[in-house]
């Protein structure tokens, strides 16, 4: 699945979880998504730079560059404390829409 496929606002929060866990650079955000998802969510560049401009934008994350493992300049992205309560909030509605989603496929029919 691309991120094309993604439902509007996943994006977000499948990166602040990622950067929940530690501070990483673009690449190793799409990476490390992928990898999570057993690679079902491939995250293209396109995609994921501007909602990490968004994100930084927002008071959610912060940037700073960095060496790479390989020795490289790279610019790395780390949550911040809104951030973090940003992505409870996401959390926690992602869990309510998810269950309403899950009801209405279980659904056998019946008055509402």
């Amino acid at each position: 699945m691309t991120d094309s496929s993604l439902l509007q606002g996943t994006l977000e929060l499948l990166v602040l979880k990622t950067l929940s866990m530690q501070p990483m650079h673009g690449w190793g955000i799409a990476q490390r998504i992928e990898q999570m998802s057993k690679d079902v969510f491939r995250v293209n560049q396109g995609s994921l730079y501007p909602a990490l401009q968004r994100m930084k934008r927002k008071g959610w994350i912060r940037s700073e560059w960095r060496a790479t493992e390989n020795n490289r300049r790279a610019r790395y992205y780390m949550l911040t404390a809104a951030g973090e309560a940003q992505l409870g909030l996401e959390r926690a509605e992602w869990e309510r829409s998810a269950g309403a989603v899950y009801r209405i496929l279980d659904w056998a029919g019946g008055v509402a």
